[in-house]
């Protein structure tokens, strides 16, 4: 019988992303690296719990969602985010950022200092620059102050930054100039909180650390894993949770946090991409290392 692996989803390490598996196992991800596994026959997704607690029922989730938790386990994880704002009390620093994904989609956020550019390499900003540093209350009513202000937002779907990296501005120059913009409006902003200490505008751009460079259009993504179902194809850029893969039918986005709650087994690198895949315009022998 194959061995089945859960994985935690993806994150992002100095030496690029890798697919993380529960009980701590890795797999660095390269571009050119064959990319194949398959939901275990019978499966059924399961959520995966909340703030490193297991689920007390090991409730059946559905296969579109990407937060694999029950309706009490989200409410459990979201009790304790800062990015539901439900945890006001946090004592560390926290940055104001802008990140840009695409022409015409900047958004401002906050990230704990300790933390360094991580939560923007997770949201897959191709470009992104410090706005200031200071408490977080400060740091919340400064986002806040942009919104207003600015109209700039907080949230930028996935769907709309998978459409666009593709066609990305080719110099880096081009791809800050919209971050550098709206930095330049938002210091010169009357209101900003006087703990928070503003930052220069120094863009870093994540083309090369994402592999966009000549990255060919997608055809479409996955739109959900199924029992039985694979997923197959030749990595050729990564940004936030997304994986782009060559496949015989194109280039597929597959979102990695589709692959959490459930048990995944390896699958022989030829085969076939048999998930649902939503095309983009339709909707604007021993015990395995891993399977990869």
């Amino acid at each position: 019988m194959a061995q089945a692996w859960r994985c935690s989803g993806l994150r992002w390490s100095t030496d690029g992303p890798e697919l993380v598996w529960d009980g701590g196992r890795r797999s660095t991800l390269t571009w050119g690296k064959r990319v194949a596994f398959a939901v275990a026959d019978g499966g059924v997704r399961r959520c995966v719990g909340a703030r490193r607690h297991p689920c007390p029922t090991r409730a059946p989730v559905p296969g579109r969602g990407t937060g694999a938790r029950c309706e009490e386990c989200a409410r459990l994880d979201r009790a304790h985010s800062v990015a539901a704002d439900t945890l006001a009390d946090d004592p560390r620093p926290y940055r104001v950022y802008l990140a840009w994904f695409g022409p015409g989609l900047t958004k401002v956020g906050i990230t704990a200092v300790e933390r360094g550019p991580a939560r923007l390499l997770e949201q897959g900003a191709v470009c992104f620059s410090w706005l200031g540093a200071g408490p977080l209350m400060a740091a919340r009513r400064t986002e806040e102050l942009l919104r207003a202000a600015l109209g700039v937002p907080d949230r930028v779907p996935y769907a709309a930054k998978r459409v666009v990296r593709s066609g990305l501005p080719r110099s880096a120059a081009e791809r800050a100039a919209e971050v550098a913009e709206l930095h330049a409006r938002a210091v010169a902003l009357d209101g900003w909180p006087e703990s928070l200490s503003p930052e220069p505008c120094r863009p870093v751009d994540h083309v090369g650390v994402f592999g966009l460079a000549g990255l060919p259009s997608a055809v479409g993504a996955v739109g959900e894993l199924v029992a039985g179902g694979a997923v197959s194809g030749e990595l050729v850029a990564a940004a936030g949770p997304d994986l782009h893969l060559r496949t015989g039918r194109g280039v597929v986005v597959v979102d990695t946090r589709l692959m959490t709650g459930w048990e995944l087994v390896a699958a022989d690198a030829e085969a076939e991409l048999t998930v649902p895949v939503v095309e983009f315009g339709e909707h604007e022998g021993s015990v395995q290392d891993g399977l990869f």
